[in-house]
């Protein structure tokens, strides 16, 4: 049985796990995020269950963290995207490959290039998420003494999709001729100089490379601030989110999709896959069991700082093996996210000591269960508009990764949720999402 509406699957594997006590979980891979071998194997298993996407994500600085929790992060060290991606398009298929990119602290024109070139690399796969970058330290690597103001980021990254869209547009479809016998190469009324003057950008154009088979490398947007709604629902096709529950989701789901047809976007034209922590096993016990050996692998010093962030009030002096206090002082911290946390510890009757860790593991939407049960829960997201899909976060590797295809995906796929086998061979195609036409030359008769 196949349904109106599947899910979209994307991998999330910059780091290969976001959770922090991934690399000490027995049987990992410690050096999961910087070792080709793995990442090969981890994108080849992806594609034999048919994921749309294998999802890098990209830190231009070392992440902003206390020292403590610094030195116990395997988040320090990765792959630059591209170079990654490229050697990883020589050894798939099929499988989406979606680069972050900088737009505060990169070019248009680089970012074009290195996007149309991975896009012809892998035949039509390659994907762009645009970034302004939140990370303050990555402006001091950048020649900069502070961060850009946030309002001044989206500005120039809402410019930026504008001349890089455009220069992927230089050349019609068929410029190239190639013709042996006349000796033209290509023809020049089909190559076009976008010449642009904008407030923060100038830039001549044309790019040097051919229009990208997909057209435009499919466009993610991951920013969840007013401006960033702004900006998805203006130029993106998927959106990387993160809300904690259905209700949250639904309310994103809707903002966005809704600001999409104020301004005449089909809605259809963007997928929205939040982040989801998935964690498989035989019983939903053996599932929390898993999820408990894994956060008690986050080392107590780092992950009290995270649930002290996360209440707005210094916890280190509370007793770590007893509840958490119910005469918490009130902050100016969020609300939601003090109620969150306060929440948690009820539901699932947490100590301070496995709150902390909860935090500073992984504390977004997870999906903690058997096949059947997650599959449910996915099912149930899609059906009310929560999501388009998701995009998987893995609890550690490689077997975090496996118990999703080999034992989730069939699930999803017995139930018609999710796709047996690829329909096309491009990212647009994965995702249903139409070529876009070159606004400078009408498309070939």
């Amino acid at each position: 049985m196949t349904r109106s509406r599947q899910l979209r699957l994307g991998a999330f594997m910059r780091p290969v796990s976001l959770h922090t006590g991934a690399w000490r979980y027995p049987g990992s891979y410690p050096d999961a995020n910087f070792n080709f071998a793995h990442l090969k194997s981890f994108a080849q298993a992806l594609e034999r269950a048919k994921f749309d996407a294998f999802f890098m994500a990209d830190h231009l600085a070392v992440l902003n963290m206390p020292v403590e929790a610094l030195r116990r992060s395997h988040t320090v060290t990765s792959f630059e995207p591209f170079t990654l991606l490229s050697a990883l398009a020589a050894v798939t298929e099929r499988i989406g490959l979606v680069a972050t990119a900088s737009t505060t602290f990169d070019e248009p024109y680089h970012i074009a290039r290195r996007f149309a070139s991975l896009d012809h690399i892998s035949g039509g796969r390659a994907g762009w998420n645009i970034v302004t970058t939140s990370n303050p330290d990555a402006a001091l690597n950048f020649g900069l003494d502070e961060h850009v103001e946030h309002g001044e980021r989206y500005h120039r990254a809402r410019e930026f999709y504008d001349v890089v869209t455009g220069l992927w547009d230089s050349f019609a479809d068929d410029a190239f001729i190639r013709d042996r016998k006349s000796g033209l190469f290509f023809d020049p009324e089909k190559m076009h100089v976008l010449g642009h003057k904008g407030e923060e950008l100038s830039v001549r154009g044309p790019l040097n490379i051919a229009r990208p088979p997909q057209g435009w490398p499919v466009i993610v947007q991951a920013g969840q601030s007013d401006p960033g709604r702004q900006l998805a629902a203006e130029t993106a096709e998927m959106v990387f989110c993160s809300p904690r529950d259905l209700a949250a989701g639904k309310a994103l789901y809707a903002d966005i999709k809704g600001r999409m047809e104020t301004i005449g976007r089909n809605r259809d034209h963007l997928k929205i896959l939040p982040a989801a922590f998935v964690i498989v096993a035989d019983t939903i016990d053996e599932a929390r069991a898993k999820r408990a050996t894994l956060d008690s692998l986050v080392h107590y010093d780092s992950a009290i700082a995270s649930l002290s962030i996360a209440l707005g009030h210094d916890v280190s002096g509370f007793d770590p093996d007893a509840p958490l206090p119910s005469d918490i002082p009130d902050t100016n911290a969020s609300k939601t996210g003090r109620a969150q946390v306060l929440k948690l510890a009820a539901e699932e009757k947490l100590n301070v000591r496995q709150l902390a860790q909860r935090y500073g593991g992984y504390a977004g939407l997870a999906f903690v269960g058997t096949p059947a049960s997650i599959a449910d829960e996915m099912e149930r997201w899609l059906e009310e508009e929560g999501s388009d899909g998701f995009n998987i976060v893995f609890p550690y590797l490689p077997q975090g990764l496996l118990d999703v295809t080999e034992r989730l995906v069939p699930e999803l796929q017995r139930r018609g949720l999710f796709r047996s086998e690829y329909d096309g061979t491009t990212l647009r195609e994965h995702l249903g999402l139409p070529r876009p036409e070159n606004r400078f030359f009408a498309p070939p008769t």
